[in-house]
């Protein structure tokens, strides 16, 4: 693969494989969780996180009153899309369609910052595509873009704010003349977003089933066991080489990413309208919406590794929302070498033509190494159904909220 994006640190991250369930069962790990923010927390948030809880859930801020940041991270929905679409419609009179899937936002505070590594492989950062820098960053997008929150300009975010009913408390944090300097006042709203998404338990609760089991007070079932095995062994599913499902080695609980970029030739998406236009194509680190590496011909095509926390809950999968249930998007991953067809149009004469949604100098950027993409026509899938099942089987245990 070009730019390192296989480099030696993955090969160590899938030695975890299924000598790990022998540990788990032992009842290795102890305590219960980890992270920043674990589950049960009762602690008070700061007053600039509560302002950015309100921020949070504000229709108020956008163009059409109808919109808020919650609109597309729903609580009730692991912080991702209450929708089962592939792209949030909003905008000014919401109808207008966006590009890309809305991710869920539950762990987002512990990516870290964007970075190449010593083999040239990226990692982190905020974003499909890496490209804001901080969770405030992050915010401010969806405030100003024409297909979410649609406002015109920071002026009007500001004069929004200072007419809504937490105005007082704005003005308490930062003053009576904050909403006189209407870039300050936008500034001041990106960092208590910020500071709600990093303090508030909800958005890394880390209260899985899984983390019980770490924490040695349950155990999985046959089919949840079996599940794991699957996603852990290299020669099968192969999913802990990007999503390590092991403690660090400072004994924190698993993010079930490794927060790296991947291309994985993911079909075009026919639902989202601005795949109408034959010439434009996402391209995830090289654009068209980050800027500064649109000449880093290889990384095109590259997405972040999303966590797999709370997957269950949070369809449809990949940049593009392409599929609708896990159970398709494990298929993808096993057949997508195996049974293209499936997958990817053909054209008058028959042949297939594979990773549609890139543009023919890009195609090399696929990975077509690792397991499970390292099979071929005629091949068997890494997978078969049954296997597959035990594995979603596995996924489910991933979501907050499990009582033991």
């Amino acid at each position: 693969m070009p730019w390192g994006i296989r480099s030696n640190h993955r090969a160590l991250l899938l030695t975890v494989s299924a000598s790990f369930v022998l540990q788990v069962l032992a009842g290795c790990g102890g305590g219960s969780g980890g992270g920043t923010n674990s589950g049960g927390s009762t602690s008070p948030l700061s007053p600039l996180a509560q302002l950015g809880e309100k921020i949070f859930a504000d229709p108020s801020l956008s163009e059409s009153g109808a919109v808020s940041c919650a609109t597309c991270h729903s609580p009730d929905h692991a912080l991702a899309s209450a929708v089962n679409e592939p792209v949030p419609i909003a905008g000014a009179t919401l109808d207008t369609p966006g590009f890309r899937n809305a991710p869920s936002l539950r762990y987002v505070a512990l990516t870290p910052p964007f970075s190449f590594d010593s083999d040239g492989a990226p990692a982190g950062g905020f974003d499909r595509d890496g490209r804001a820098n901080s969770l405030a960053e992050q915010a401010q997008r969806p405030f100003l873009a024409e297909h979410e929150m649609a406002n015109a300009s920071v002026t009007d975010v500001s004069d929004k704010l200072s007419n809504a009913a937490y105005a007082s408390e704005f003005t308490a944090l930062f003053g009576a003349d904050i909403f006189e300097q209407p870039q300050l006042a936008f500034d001041r709203a990106l960092s208590a977003l910020q500071q709600y998404e990093t303090e508030d338990p909800d958005f890394a609760p880390f209260t899985s089933k899984y983390d019980y089991l770490l924490a040695g007070k349950v155990r999985l079932s046959g089919a949840e066991l079996r599940g794991l095995a699957l996603f852990n062994n290299p020669l099968k599913g192969n999913c802990a080489a990007c999503h390590p499902s092991g403690r660090g080695s400072d004994g924190a609980a698993p993010m079930f990413t490794d927060f790296s970029y991947d291309n994985l030739g993911v079909p075009r998406n026919s639902a989202i309208p601005a795949n109408d236009d034959p010439t434009y194509f996402d391209l995830g680190l090289c654009g068209p919406f980050r800027v500064g590496l649109a000449t880093a011909n290889d990384l095109c095509g590259a997405f972040k590794v999303p966590t797999l926390r709370n997957v269950a809950l949070t369809a449809p999968y990949f940049h593009n929302g392409r599929f609708a249930s896990l159970t398709d998007a494990l298929g993808f991953y096993v057949r997508r070498d195996t049974n293209p067809e499936e997958w990817y149009p053909a054209d008058s004469t028959g042949q297939i033509h594979k990773f549609d949604d890139l543009p023919p100098q890009y195609v090399a950027n696929v990975n077509v190494t690792e397991v499970p993409y390292n099979r071929k026509v005629g091949d068997a899938p890494a997978l078969n159904s049954e296997e597959i099942a035990d594995v979603v089987t596995f996924l489910q245990t991933l979501n907050d909220g499990y009582q033991p």
